[in-house]
């Protein structure tokens, strides 16, 4: 994730910059408070971590401009030597781009950090003060026809590592796709176009941000929350209070219900009161539409004129020039296939939903009581010291609590430490920001860059890991729901990826240069220790936050068979998705007459059993493909998630009670699978650890649709 009141520094070189920064993590962080920051801009500091308590939004314009301007000068210097010299070593053209890029990757990939986590008006407005500036001149850099020259001289170098050969396609591909090749009017238009992409995306995540927060629903009568289990009843009053609610008890309440996951799902799950939940899930699928629906149409409009400026025919044709499948058709065919299965599966999922929702009263808190029974057992702490020691079982690594030798943009916010558990030896560090925070953090999870490893620069990389699950309550620790233990695993795969790598190559270290479609291998696989009884027992990985009894093993049985449980309504919910992504970037036009609500209507008739709502906008949430980047890519979960489940079934085959071979197995992963970055072909990478192309058959039993 890419993605000066001070200092003097605008014209600072970033040659210096550069030094700074390749001081990163080598002997440790400086000791500055933020008194001695005055003249100072942190975001410059670049010789440690962040320094978060001391960044403002007053830092941004002057840092980042400054590191632009620096990036610039520098930039035309490295072309004029191309030019001039002829030198097209790796080292003069490769590594030269990644010491002059790194001040400005650091500075605007913590400002983007803070977008996601501690937003605000005046963060909102530094941030877009500057951002055409970042595009604007990221675009001219690839764009330069005297580095592209130099690149497809190197590409015929036969002396290059494979990891370096692969660094010189990708950029080589890059670039085709940023539109070195064009000129004139044309190339004034698509330059005009990339800053304008990255302005409506933005805004379309600030407007989700904002409807996700403006929502409340406060309740008042008993009968309106019966069914909700105490943690949340808990959550609801302690918001009620924060509101200025007084007086606001569990038991007595008000409660107050907002659309965050914590708030939101519980709610949806074990709320008696039918118009208290058919309240919340209008709200909840109708959030931003009025704000961001005429963005999506502006958004697609815009990449599809991209398209066609690069002489493809849709947006998803670009997009697939750069991803693990072959063709917009391969990834139909997949799809496809998985519909076949899921399908039918869903239609009787449904029927016995309903059969059962009629013999109970449409009671549907019966549904999935024995979930919140599930919550006392995994307190946060407890699911760490389960994680941790699965990554010592499996890759040989510990993992240690850090706290002190990193500042936070948070105080629920922990920092910790990789170590190879043989030799001792500091490999990365990681931030976990844990819990929601509707009031300036957005939603959903994601891992993200703080910076990555790099010979050159001499660093170590660093990851930042983010959720929003529940947050501690009335005195007691963040006791978790199941979907929240899955999520944190997900994330830490991701992580491990990015920490683990053995590239020494910047631009192919970690998940840098992976295929899109790919990199939800490693976090999808690791979602299945969830269920393996070692993980869940041996570490006390769930076990009562006061008692300290194990989970007892008919509820662990539960939560094994409730992996299947609906699994085609979900796997259907998931292909949908997928679907209505890749049409709107291949085959609808955005300037027709159809909307794009009433294309989302039209492929529910084939892949839901149960048809949205008329007002449904779902899609103006959908921050994936419209503010993130999964744009003609969200078919990349299925994608991946073949592979991850054939990823595991070499463990399962294995034995998962054989304990030595879970360690070889675990071990041959790390070698490959996480170590392999995007040095190497991801279909290589899987034969290098599996020994064979992959299968869907492991997916399709693990979902029960085998």
């Amino acid at each position: 994730m890419l993605c000066l009141t001070c200092l003097g520094t605008v014209g600072v070189t970033v040659s210096a910059l550069a030094r700074s920064s390749a001081a990163l993590l080598r002997g440790g962080r400086r000791s500055l408070g933020v008194k001695a920051l005055v003249n100072e801009n942190p975001l410059l500091l670049q010789e440690s971590l962040p320094l978060f308590s001391a960044i403002e939004a007053v830092h941004v314009k002057d840092a980042v401009s400054g590191a632009l301007s620096s990036m610039e000068s520098e930039f035309e210097s490295l072309e004029s030597r191309l030019q001039q010299s002829g030198d097209v070593s790796y080292s003069a053209v490769i590594e030269e781009l990644e010491k002059l890029e790194a001040p400005v990757e650091y500075s605007w990939g913590v400002v983007n950090h803070l977008m996601g986590v501690k937003n605000s008006d005046e963060l909102r407005a530094a941030h877009g003060e500057v951002q055409g500036e970042v595009v604007k001149t990221t675009t001219k850099l690839s764009q330069s026809e005297a580095v592209f020259k130099a690149l497809e001289a190197l590409e015929n170098d036969g002396s290059l590592e494979p990891a370096q050969q692969r660094i010189v396609q990708s950029s080589l591909s890059s670039m085709r796709l940023s539109g070195v090749g064009l000129q004139g009017e044309e190339k004034e238009r698509f330059n005009a176009n990339r800053i304008r992409l990255s302005e409506l995306s933005t805004a379309f995540s600030n407007n989700l941000l904002d409807a996700t927060k403006a929502f409340s629903l406060t309740l008042t009568e008993p009968a309106q929350v019966d069914g909700l289990p105490p943690s949340a009843l808990a959550l609801a009053a302690s918001r009620a209070a924060e509101e200025g609610e007084e007086g606001a008890t569990a038991e007595s309440g008000p409660w107050r219900l907002g659309l965050d996951m914590p708030s939101y799902l519980p709610a949806m799950k074990f709320l008696r009161d039918r118009s208290v939940r058919e309240a919340l899930y209008r709200a909840f699928v109708t959030r931003a539409g009025e704000v961001n629906a005429p963005l999506i149409r502006q958004i697609l409009q815009i990449k599809q004129e991209q398209a066609s400026i690069l002489g493809f025919g849709s947006y998803a044709e670009v997009s697939i020039e750069r991803k693990m499948a072959p063709s917009v058709e391969a990834v139909y065919d997949l799809t496809e296939m998985l519909l076949a299965k899921a399908y039918p599966a869903a239609q009787k999922e449904l029927q016995q939903l309903t059969e059962f929702a009629t013999a109970n009263g449409f009671d549907g808190a019966a549904l999935a009581l024995w979930d919140e029974e599930l919550r006392p057992y995994f307190a946060l702490d407890n699911v760490l010291d389960g994680l941790f020691g699965l990554c010592r079982r499996l890759y040989g690594v510990e993992i240690v609590r850090s706290d002190g030798e990193a500042e936070v943009w948070h105080a629920d916010v922990g920092f910790f430490k990789v170590l190879d558990e043989a030799s001792g030896e500091h490999l990365a560090s990681f931030f976990l920001d844990p819990y929601a925070r509707p009031e300036n953090k957005r939603g959903g999870a994601w891992m993200g860059v703080c910076v990555g490893r790099s010979k050159v620069l001499d660093r170590k990389p660093v990851a930042y890991l983010t959720c929003n699950g529940s947050p501690p309550v009335d005195g007691k620790p963040s006791l978790m729901t199941f979907d929240e233990v899955t999520t944190l695993f997900h994330e830490t795969g991701h992580g491990l990826q990015h920490m683990l790598t053995k590239v020494a190559h910047a631009p192919a270290a970690g998940i840098s240069g992976v295929e899109w479609d790919a990199v939800e291998l490693p976090s999808q696989f690791m979602e299945n220790w969830c269920y393996d009884p070692a993980t869940v027992y041996d570490a006390g990985m769930a076990k009562h936050y006061e008692t300290g009894e194990p989970l007892p093993r008919d509820l662990f049985g539960k939560l094994c068979e409730q992996r299947t449980f609906q699994a085609g309504m979900g796997m259907i919910r998931q292909l949908m998705f997928g679907a209505l992504d890749m049409r709107l970037h291949h085959t609808y036009d955005p300037r027709g007459e159809q909307t794009p609500f009433e294309l989302q209507h039209e492929l529910a008739e084939r892949y839901a059993v149960l048809p949205p709502l008329p007002d449904d906008r779902f899609l103006c949430s959908f921050g994936h493909i419209f503010a993130g980047g999964y744009s003609a890519g969200y078919y990349s979960y299925k994608w991946a998630e073949v592979l991850s489940a054939d990823a595991f079934a070499a463990f399962e085959e294995a034995g998962l009670d054989d304990e030595q071979a879970v360690r070889e197995v675990g071990r041959r992963f790390r070698d490959t699978v996480l170590a392999l970055g995007g040095g190497t072909a991801p279909s290589d990478v899987f034969r290098a650890f599996r020994g064979r192309d992959p299968s869907p058959e492991p997916l399709l039993r693990h979902s029960g649709l085998a």
